[in-house]
């Protein structure tokens, strides 16, 4: 069973490396300009682009489809480098079938319970996708919108500036969001996201990036010897469509207490009320730190298979994990290998689903003359 899986994983990093359209390898004095490639072509005849970005031994492949990061490369223990973000290896899988892989989300990252809401005393429907939820901005998201891209170098850093304007109704959203987001490259290898977004009218938004990681390398099974670390001692509890109660529950004595290390199979089977509904871990914990100036560290990934481990700042009050549950064998990745159930995961830097609806959650309000700012910071390590 090992020799099997070190062998995907083998496989994998051989072909990451194949599919590197920079060449060479990393600098950590700087990187070079982003290289776009022609990646597909939407129904319409519009053109969807793949930009790869390379900078301090990370390697990144981004589309203007969604912003979705389509690979990301980094070294194991031993300098093998291996894709270890699930996705797709052509453009029709990302606009039918994908469970949101590698994308941008907006205008709402996450759940609004049966796709309403009221600011300012009227009252909105949104999009509705997830049974009676409105899911990571409705039917049509940002994650299913062609964003434009502009790269850049600034002294040691590359990276991209990505581009959307929703304009007001859209998804049944208030006002015209303008939002921006920026990916970057660090001279250490670090994977920084900033958010920026503005409103001519009174609106909510939640961005986000809901990438799929597995740092044993894409295709190569399950996550659930990955150890996991959060720094939260609550987490919200849901109903049974996945909405938060309002409750922020203690995780001490239960499964969701990822305070210490632990490998994340370790719980995942117990008979708790709130695993059995979301079939594992689909929550939002809960950060001790809270809302924040500036990124702190909230999480730590690791493999010990690889060594890969991957660190995660935000100055933002929530993260939610995912743990693939509705993986279902019916995907296929760029490996050729299926994905199941528990074959990646989720850790998305957040403020907390249906906050719209919970006064006492913080506010996700965004109103004209504002700027929303928010910044993840991955950093990685073997």
């Amino acid at each position: 069973m090992e020799l099997n899986r070190r062998t995907v994983i083998a496989g994998a990093a051989a072909a990451g490396i194949a599919a590197t359209t920079l060449g060479g390898t990393a600098h950590a004095t700087g990187g070079r300009k982003p290289v776009k490639t022609l990646f597909g072509k939407l129904a319409d005849g519009t053109k969807v682009y793949s930009w790869s970005l390379e900078n301090g031994g990370t390697r990144l492949k981004v589309l203007s489809w969604g912003g979705v990061v389509q690979s990301l490369e980094i070294p194991d223990r031993r300098g093998r480098y291996a894709n270890v973000s699930a996705g797709f290896d052509n453009l029709e899988d990302y606009v039918a079938k994908t469970p949101y892989f590698g994308a941008l989300i907006g205008r709402y990252g996450n759940r609004i319970g049966k796709g309403t809401f009221t600011l300012d005393g009227k009252n909105y429907q949104l999009s509705v996708n997830d049974g009676e939820q409105s899911l990571h901005g409705g039917t049509q998201g940002f994650d299913k919108r062609v964003w434009d891209v502009e790269p850049f170098v600034k002294g040691s850093d590359v990276g991209l500036h990505l581009y959307y304007t929703s304009v007001d109704g859209e998804m049944g959203y208030p006002g015209t969001l303008k939002t921006k987001v920026t990916y970057t490259l660090t001279r250490h290898g670090e994977w920084r996201i900033d958010y920026e977004a503005t409103t001519d009218k009174a609106t909510v938004v939640n961005l986000t990036s809901h990438v799929y990681f597995n740092l044993a390398g894409e295709g190569s099974g399950t996550i659930e010897d990955h150890e996991l670390q959060i720094a939260a001692s609550r987490y919200t509890p849901t109903d049974a469509g996945l909405i938060p109660t309002g409750e922020l529950a203690k995780v001490a004595g239960t499964p969701f207490d990822f305070r210490k290390a632990k490998p994340i199979g370790r719980d995942i089977r117990v008979s708790h009320p709130q695993l059995v509904t979301a079939k594992g871990f689909d929550h939002n914990w809960v950060l001790d730190k809270g809302i924040t100036a500036r990124p702190e560290h909230v999480a730590t990934l690791r493999d010990p298979s690889s060594g890969r481990t991957m660190k995660i700042a935000t100055n933002e009050p929530g993260l939610q994990f995912y743990s693939g549950n509705f993986l279902d064998g019916t995907l296929t990745g760029p490996s050729g290998r299926t994905y199941r159930q528990g074959d990646a995961l989720c850790l998305e830097t957040q403020h907390f689903p249906d906050s719209p609806n919970k006064p006492k959650f913080p506010s996700t309000v965004l109103r004209p003359g504002q700027t929303y700012r928010t910044t993840t910071i991955h950093t990685f390590g073997r």
